[in-house]
């Protein structure tokens, strides 16, 4: 297998270093991009003010694919929800993910078979209470995947993954108790929250040449949430 390229924008998230680590089991580079600091788990790393286009840093080499993962858990009562809450919300994740691209598209159109990631949440699709902001920043970058797939085929694939809870550090308040962890567990049909690991196997997939057929879609990494109500 040729050795490939990668960049990862929130780099320090424990989902990015689980792929980041299937992928140079492979052979391939991982650049790291992140406004905290997590050198030691990629090929090249850099930290960053912003997820912002004036602070991403000039590479000139070829890129086979990039995946965007900041992201943000805010949930509160609608009412209680600032419109400086769903601004944020907005900016981090819908707008750092198009300065993102605009950033590296000029190094993605290097390669013959580059690959876009995007990062969604289960919450779009299943409707769920206090997730206003999150869904709506989210279903913008669902909306994203699908125009950017279209504009850029066949050269560049664009794809989303939309996980439901995962245990990671930003959703530990979620599950920092036996008894929150099984009642997550519970509302799942699969009775499970997902790893970074699992979340990281359709990351990687979707980077892959075994993927090579699949662009503008928003999978679902949920254990059914999205889709299947269990009575």
């Amino acid at each position: 297998m040729n050795s490939k390229t990668f960049i990862f924008a929130g780099a320090s998230s424990a989902i990015a270093i689980s792929a980041a680590k299937q992928l140079q089991a492979e052979g391939h580079q991982i650049i790291g991009l992140s406004t905290k600091n997590t050198p030691n788990d990629y090929n090249e790393f850099y930290t960053i003010n912003k997820y912002e286009t004036e602070y991403f840093p000039k590479i000139e080499a070829q890129i086979d694919g990039i995946v965007y993962f900041p992201g943000t858990i805010n949930l509160k009562p609608f009412n209680r929800i600032t419109i400086a809450d769903f601004l944020n919300d907005y900016h981090i994740n819908s707008l750092g993910a198009v300065a993102f691209v605009q950033a590296y598209l000029p190094n993605l159109k290097m390669s013959k078979q580059a690959s876009i990631v995007f990062i969604s949440t289960v919450a779009v699709t299943a409707g769920m209470p206090f997730h206003s902001s999150i869904a709506m920043a989210k279903g913008a970058v669902e909306g994203l995947t699908k125009a950017l797939a279209a504009e850029l085929a066949p050269v560049i694939r664009v794809n989303c993954i939309a996980p439901s809870l995962t245990q990671t550090p930003l959703s530990e308040k979620f599950t920092n108790t036996p008894e929150k962890l099984e009642a997550a567990e519970k509302r799942n049909p699969l009775k499970k929250v997902g790893s970074a690991d699992e979340v990281a196997n359709a990351i990687t997939f979707l980077l892959s040449e075994k993927a090579s057929w699949i662009t503008g879609q928003v999978i679902g990494i949920d254990g059914g949430m999205g889709n299947l109500k269990l009575m």
